[in-house]
């Protein structure tokens, strides 16, 4: 046994020297012209390196900051944000503008983008599957439980926003957009940006104070169900009216209409047979490749619609049953992967494109303090007055209106859109992203004073 391996070894060195001796006698026809094609990566730049380099700095940093908020009473996602604007021209771009082209290429390294391409492509990759994860936890029954109060509750703290941000776009438009955007495109995108809440951020701070089960807790939660749902819904009619002419834009809202007829009618019963089929016979590992093909597939239909992927991707979601075990096996499986790898992408590319240094000057920031001032007021004074309205107690009102104003991740989609779309400028993108931070920061420390553990459980209905 000892020899056998040696002498394998010799054996294949000395057959592949035959090998390579007979070859060297050989001779190839030349190549003509058409069949010279540059295989590799492109001159001066490694595309991998960059993006591998980049994800590696935005989750190691984004953990650390994350860490910290958490210390605090901080949802992670906001240390996870504060990476990526670190990382970008706001902070690293200043200080060290070669660091950050070492994990960014500039142009004249990198002039196809390609490094921001291939980034962009990981973080909607990643913002789609996200965005699947929350529609498969969204609890429509406990949506339904107190569904007089958090439709109206929701819908109030939609309404209010919504009309103040497009009020406040007759100030903005002249200052903060060109003649090339039209001012409804810009008006009815501000209004939108101004009304989003951050469910997944929401359930988080609800968690981390030990609120999810309260009657407050669970009101919350259906109203930013509702109001996610709404939200995504009013936002497939924007874009589709940012994208093209009224004509076509009619055109998309019936399309976008129609998609969410046959999910509803015709796909959701489909997945509820294809689960009630396989979960007995234990075939959930076989249903699970069916589902990301049509969570695929929905995405794809939703953009080629003209509406973006991940309202495709969010709708599938939220049709499959919450309660299924594929849809608990699902969730668990694609949770952790998308929010350490994929979103960190998202969240590079968002604080590249978070330029700072863009809001100077005392008008600028004066801009800057009235956005999170008119966003702040318009989501709480809806919320808490409409809560009020249906019969719920002052303090619990207050609370469920601080809740409604968390934005974090939800806030920095809607904005990459407008900003892709060319709707919203890259300075106005700056103030909507300090906004939103300013917005989340603020709920946690508000909801503690207005909610302590001893009032937690006196709601009153």
């Amino acid at each position: 046994m000892a020899i056998f391996y040696p002498l394998l070894l010799a054996v294949g060195v000395i057959s592949f020297m035959v090998i390579q001796f007979s070859g060297q006698k050989l001779t190839a026809p030349t190549a003509s012209a058409d069949e010279l094609v540059v295989v590799g990566k492109p001159a001066g730049i490694n595309v991998a390196v960059h993006v591998l380099a980049t994800l590696s700095a935005v989750i190691g940093l984004g953990n650390i900051f994350a860490w910290g908020l958490r210390r605090c009473g901080q949802p992670a996602v906001i240390g996870e944000v504060l990476a990526g604007i670190v990382l970008g021209p706001s902070v690293l771009g200043m200080f060290s503008p070669a660091l950050m082209h070492g994990l960014i290429p500039d142009a004249a390294v990198d002039p196809h983008g390609l490094v921001v391409s291939s980034m962009k492509t990981i973080a909607q990759l990643g913002v789609v599957l996200y965005m699947f994860i929350i529609g498969l936890e969204l609890n429509t029954r406990k949506v339904g439980r107190h569904a007089r109060a958090a439709i109206a509750i929701s819908h109030a703290s939609i309404m209010l926003p919504f009309v103040s941000g497009a009020a406040m776009s007759i100030w903005l438009y002249p200052v903060l957009s060109t003649n090339d955007v039209p001012f409804t495109s810009f008006a009815l995108f501000l209004g939108i940006a101004m009304s989003i809440t951050a469910f997944p951020i929401l359930a988080r701070i609800l968690t981390d104070q030990n609120l999810e089960k309260t009657d407050a807790g669970s009101i919350a939660l259906s109203c930013a169900a509702i109001d996610d749902v709404t939200a995504w819904c009013l936002l497939a009619f924007v874009v589709g009216i940012a994208q093209a002419q009224v004509g076509a834009a009619v055109v998309v809202a019936v399309s976008t209409i129609a998609f969410i007829a046959v999910m509803f009618l015709v796909v959701r019963p489909l997945i509820t047979q294809l689960i009630v089929w396989a979960e007995p016979r234990g075939l959930d590992q076989r249903a699970t490749p069916l589902l990301l093909v049509m969570l695929l597939c929905s995405a794809l239909a939703t953009e080629a619609i003209g509406i973006h992927a991940v309202f495709g991707a969010f709708l599938l979601g939220a049709i499959i049953p919450h309660d299924s075990r594929i849809a608990s096996e699902l969730s668990h499986k694609l949770h952790d992967v998308v929010s350490i790898l994929f979103l960190p992408a998202f969240f590079a590319i968002a604080g590249m494109n978070t330029r700072i240094g863009l809001i100077d000057g005392p008008g600028s920031w004066l801009i800057c303090i009235s956005i999170i001032v008119v966003a702040t007021v318009g989501k709480f004074g809806g919320s808490m007055f409409a809560a009020r309205f249906v019969g719920i107690d002052w303090r619990t009102s207050a609370a469920l209106g601080i809740l409604m104003n968390t934005r974090g991740l939800m806030e920095l989609i809607v904005l990459n859109i407008g900003l892709s779309l060319g709707v919203i400028s890259p300075k106005l993108f700056a103030m909507m992203v300090i906004m939103a931070l300013v917005t989340t920061i603020a709920t946690a420390p508000i909801l503690r004073r207005l909610l302590p553990p001893d009032h937690s459980n006196e709601t009153t209905l």
